[in-house]
């Protein structure tokens, strides 16, 4: 028998050590679920991990899919630093897309260069507008940002829905519900020839750069470690907790915005009623697989980047269902959340009572 028995303090290996023996134990759930299901394991997981990156369009294509993944999460773990739980980045990707989508169709007639910086802000305010809601409703009213922010999600979408059935649908789109094409003007530079690559993965790279200078270099940086780990301290020093979620909330919502004008502004180059296969939600589980910091999130971007990249070619290399990707997500949550439990306790086996004891 087995018992768990409390660290005097919390295991710094176990901090790092944790992200690798979750990954280590989802791969041998992989490998049971696909001998559960008929298929070989060693090919499954050459699939998932080894055809995506087969070719230099492979590699490009995983910057192209870490590029939202890393932008959000990085933004994320700022706020789940500081405490303050924004769940709702997918709702902030989607109205930044709507936002930054306007604009683009707006000036669709438009060849200077001064529209595409227009619409990449346009985006990002967007996502922050988004994030203001549950910001001023936790503030104003102490409601859990966590609730109104997931729900907010559900209202972008169908917002965005709304509008590409209706007024922004394309006129010579044969009423199918998305709006005309971008301008050449609105679409994000290809830095890659022959692939998708575009300017975005730079902006994500420039985020975690900032990110990890803000963190490390600046007060604000100091404010969110202190609120985060002992929030009366933070009250005592006189650091306010209202701005901190204010901050946490614009912070993030203009990073997820953002995202979302790149993801229609880049590999799609429309908008429509689905842009995104759920990057807001996927980028929780980045923020806490790179524990917090700027470049473990960036490590743990491409990582998700690949199993979105590994079930779509499961898909057509082996004919399994695209939901394998979702399944392995959430294995790696799980088990990531199990094994952070060793950085506060660690485990030995269950000493027997003596007789006299008994």
């Amino acid at each position: 028998m087995l018992q768990l028995v409390k660290r005097p303090q919390p295991s710094k290996a176990m901090t790092y050590l944790s992200p690798l023996l979750a990954l280590a134990i989802t791969l041998c759930a992989g490998v049971v679920m696909f001998q559960a299901m008929g298929v070989s394991p060693g090919r499954a997981l050459h699939a998932f991990f080894a055809a995506p990156l087969a070719s230099k369009y492979g590699w490009a294509e995983l910057g192209v899919k870490a590029t939202p993944l890393v932008l959000i999460g990085v933004a994320l773990s700022i706020g789940f630093r500081a405490g303050v739980w924004n769940i709702g980045a997918e709702g902030q990707l989607t109205f930044g897309a709507i936002c930054g989508g306007g604009i683009a169709l707006w000036l669709h007639r438009a060849e200077t260069g001064w529209v595409l910086p227009l619409v990449l802000l346009c985006g990002a305010l967007g996502g922050m507008a988004w994030a203001a809601i549950p910001a001023f409703l936790r503030t104003k009213f102490n409601t859990n940002e966590i609730l109104t922010s997931l729900m907010l999600t559900y209202v972008a979408i169908l917002v965005l829905s709304l509008l590409v059935h209706g007024p922004w649908r394309d006129p010579g789109g044969y009423n199918f519900p998305e709006s005309r094409d971008f301008s050449e003007s609105a679409t994000l530079p290809i830095i890659l020839a022959g692939t998708r690559l575009h300017l975005g993965w730079l902006l994500a790279l420039a985020m975690v750069g900032a990110t990890w200078a803000l963190l490390a270099r600046t007060l604000v940086g100091f404010q969110v470690k202190v609120i985060g780990q002992a929030p009366a301290a933070g009250r005592h020093a006189g650091f306010s907790l209202n701005r901190m979620v204010w901050f946490c909330f614009m912070f993030a919502g203009g990073a997820a915005g953002l995202a979302g004008i790149i993801e229609v502004s880049g590999p799609i180059g429309q908008l429509q009623p689905s842009i995104s296969p759920g990057y807001g939600f996927t980028a929780i589980i980045v923020a806490f697989l790179g524990r917090l910091h700027p470049l473990g999130v960036l490590f743990a971007g491409l990582l998700l980047a690949l199993s979105y990249l590994g079930g779509e070619a499961a898909q057509i290399l082996l004919g399994l269902p695209l939901a394998v990707t979702g399944v392995f997500q959430g294995m790696l949550l799980f088990f990531l959340l199990a094994c952070d439990v060793l950085i506060h306790y660690r485990i030995r086996p269950r000493r027997r009572m003596s007789s006299a004891a008994a």
